[in-house]
């Protein structure tokens, strides 16, 4: 889980400590969850910090926010060189970057009309979001009892706060239950996604996933994972996927901008396939890691460096 940071946080276009990034416990956001959010990771190579699909995530942060009726006060330009900015001031290491845009303090009430928008970003340490041995052993996983919502309820394709009570309750009856993680079903009893990661199954070598419409957040790790395997030349399908065909599929995956790639290799007790990590799940990692962390060339242009500031070069004046 992630260690907080203590540098500085982005805040409305200016940079504060750590302990001072503070809201009014009278935010309309934490009344209501009136607020949007990204996950966004910054990796090392060999060629220095590099943010992974930055312009992506970005985008689908202003996405949400037009979805959710909350006006962003930056451009997209303003959010991604922010997003940098913070990485710099924090040490340009490698980081999990929380950019939020969330409805602040100013009155009461369902209606938001007038309530000022407010964003902030930060940089945390963040290691393995399901566990060390997560992305090398796999995780066991149940199907949980809370399904996502009607699709005319939530809207799932934007990243808010408010979904996230639903992720929540499927976590933790997860982890009391024993397992790693949940999985939920959408209204109709398809398979939708985890608590916070999409999902892939490979059966008879075809790699599948649930579509959009399956109550799902259009992952960017999830699409990245589509380009991946079209390049090595896979089978892949979006389609609606019966809650039983995880129990015969031969391989099954979370992805996420957290969990990366992490394999599952038990649903609700029953072994996925023998129970072990498959070649699929291995293959699509390696090909991950290996553009993420600079060992194969970036050909997506997945890859956003974060340069340090150049200096300002002030031009000698001439001697009159």
């Amino acid at each position: 889980m992630p260690r907080d940071s203590k540098g500085l946080i982005w805040m409305n276009g200016k940079f504060v400590a750590h302990d001072e990034a503070k809201i009014h416990v009278l935010s309309h956001v934490v009344h209501y969850g009136s607020s949007t959010f990204e996950g966004i990771r910054a990796y090392d190579t060999p060629k220095g910090t590099a943010v992974f699909r930055l312009d992506r995530h970005m985008q689908r942060l202003l996405d949400s926010c037009k979805i959710a009726r909350i006006d962003c006060p930056y451009s997209l330009a303003e959010l991604m060189e922010a997003v940098k900015e913070t990485v710099r001031q924090n040490g340009g290491a490698a980081c999990y970057i929380r950019p939020i845009v969330y409805r602040g303090h100013k009155t009461l009430g369902v209606n938001p009309t007038g309530v000022p928008v407010d964003v902030a970003i930060a940089a945390l340490n963040w290691g393995k979001y399901l566990g060390a041995d997560a992305l090398e052993a796999g995780i066991s996983v149940k199907v949980s009892s809370w399904r996502r919502a009607a699709p005319d309820t939530f809207p799932f394709m934007a990243k808010t706060g408010a979904n996230y009570l639903n992720g929540q309750l499927i976590k933790l009856e997860a982890i009391t239950d024993g397992y790693e993680e949940g999985i939920a079903l959408d209204y109709f009893g398809f398979v939708a996604e985890g608590s916070g990661e999409n999902i892939f199954l490979v059966r008879n070598g075809v790699l599948t996933t649930p579509t959009i419409a399956n109550a799902i957040l259009p992952g960017i790790t999830r699409d990245s994972v589509l380009e991946l395997a079209r390049d090595l030349g896979m089978e892949v399908r979006e389609e609606q996927i019966p809650r039983e065909a995880l129990y015969i599929s031969e391989e099954v995956f979370f992805t996420g901008t957290a969990a990366e790639i992490t394999p599952i290799t038990s649903v609700d007790r029953i072994p996925v396939g023998d129970g072990r990590v498959g070649p699929v799940t291995r293959r699509l990692q390696e090909a991950f890691f290996d553009v993420i962390e600079g060992r194969e060339r970036d050909r997506h242009g997945w890859l956003f460096p974060v340069e340090a500031r150049p200096k300002v070069q002030r031009a000698a004046k001439k001697a009159r």
